[in-house]
């Protein structure tokens, strides 16, 4: 297990804060989903938890502030899935799964036998073990995603960063996904994925930060964060609260101020 601590950071961008005084700890294995609207600081603050991105305050592993620890320690013991979606080469799925595993070998060396079983149970995983020898860019988007989701994880390192991963995926593969994340926290690793979907954020993860205008308004469990009141101030949407599997889900049914959604009968649909 690898201990998050974030003390005040903040990031400064174009005269204006995009993260403001974020402070929160996470010291065992969690589901953290990340949450908030467009242009809340979401991918700032995941950028700047993996040390791609200058801060003020402070976002230590371990103890070890994360500018300070070397590239390729960083590397092993963290992964990190952009929101981008791109392979600047061109490259068979199979060859973008085995880029996760460089930083566990030395440079200018091929992949090992355990290499190539990491990236086959991660391709297995995503179910995109029949892509292998497929050239990536040939690939739809979502199927793209899953295979970069692959290279994730087939990195096995000790916290995973996925900067809205369901993105582009279907409702099976976005369950799909949010079943394995749980099942790598079981294994003992930290997770930290940012959502917009609120329904799947509030059945799959254990904990929520909710950022608004880069300030973190609310942090604990998807039941505290997604409060209806809470939801109606920052997102400006109603949500009702359902069950499913046994577990509480906020479902997302209308905008604050709004009436129920009509469709208009077939006559008087315009011709």
């Amino acid at each position: 297990m690898i201990r998050l601590d974030c003390e005040n950071a903040g990031v400064g961008r174009g005269g204006r804060s995009v993260l403001d005084g974020v402070s929160f700890r996470c010291e065992v294995p969690q589901l953290v989903g990340i949450v908030g609207p467009n242009g809340a600081g979401k991918s700032t603050l995941m950028r700047a938890m993996t040390g791609l991105q200058e801060h003020s305050g402070s976002i230590a592993w371990n103890g070890q502030a994360v500018a300070g620890i070397p590239a390729g320690e960083r590397a092993r013991r963290i992964a990190y899935m952009p929101q981008e979606r791109t392979v600047h080469w061109a490259m068979d799925c199979l060859d973008v799964v085995l880029l996760g595993r460089l930083p566990h070998r030395p440079a200018f060396v091929g992949a090992s036998a355990s290499d190539l079983r990491h990236a086959r149970e991660a391709m297995e995983r995503m179910d995109v073990l029949g892509f292998a020898r497929r050239a990536f860019n040939a690939l739809s988007g979502g199927e793209q995603a899953r295979v970069l989701i692959a290279r994730m994880l087939a990195q096995q390192p000790d916290v995973y960063i996925a900067d809205e991963p369901v993105n582009g995926l279907d409702p099976a593969h976005q369950i799909a996904l949010m079943q394995i994340l749980q099942g790598v926290v079981a294994e003992g690793r930290s997770v930290f994925v940012s959502l917009h979907d609120l329904t799947l954020a509030s059945r799959w993860c254990d904990r929520l930060l909710l950022l608004h205008e880069g300030r973190l308004v609310a942090d604990g469990t998807p039941q505290a964060v997604l409060d209806r009141t809470r939801l109606a101030e920052v997102y400006g949407i109603r949500a009702e609260g359902v069950v499913i599997d046994g577990r509480p889900a906020m479902v997302p049914s209308g905008l604050v101020g709004a009436g129920p959604a009509c469709w208009p009968a077939e006559g008087e649909l315009p011709t």
